[in-house]
């Protein structure tokens, strides 16, 4: 497939834009950043072969979360045996170098990979500040139901944090 020059301006802003969320999605599903990499790569490899197939009836972002989405959940259903749970992939490090605040995001990140499937899309695509209509949109629930689902989903990360709290 050969996109115009236009059409590769614009994807090169949209990777811009976008990788660092499409990198934490990937992340929240895996728990792994060198997976999480990959899955990227991927990602924005089906992006660029489908660019010309985006019809523009959502956003550009609701879109390629949906791609990442299903990379992710196609990667962690191919051979559930291969593949160790994002749990036993992350772990801390003991180094004096890392910061407090890094810890804590390394283990919302394993609490997130905790929660099922589109409990992790949502917390996720909220971290990064979507909008609610487009979390709705790419879910496929209500806003109404996202708002509810959200207050759940915050409850049982609050549940799971405590768990590590006490070790």
């Amino acid at each position: 497939m050969t996109l115009s020059n236009i059409q590769e301006q614009e994807f090169r802003k949209i990777y811009s834009d976008y990788s660092p969320k499409i990198h934490r999605l990937c992340l929240g599903y895996t728990g792994d950043a060198m997976l999480a990499d990959d899955l990227l790569q991927e990602v924005f490899i089906k992006v660029w072969q489908h660019y010309d197939k985006f019809r523009g009836e959502s956003q550009i972002s609701t879109w390629m979360y949906r791609i990442a989405v299903n990379t992710c959940l196609q990667y962690l259903r191919a051979d559930k045996s291969k593949h160790k749970t994002a749990l036993d992939n992350l772990q801390f490090k003991e180094d004096d170098t890392e910061t407090e605040k890094e810890q804590q995001v390394q283990l919302l990140y394993k609490c997130i990979s905790e929660l099922a499937e589109t409990d992790r899309l949502i917390i996720t695509l909220l971290l990064e500040e979507v909008p609610y209509p487009e979390i709705a949109t790419a879910t496929g629930i209500s806003e109404g139901n996202l708002r509810v689902k959200i207050h759940r989903i915050k409850q049982q990360l609050t549940t799971i944090y405590s768990k590590y709290e006490r070790l």
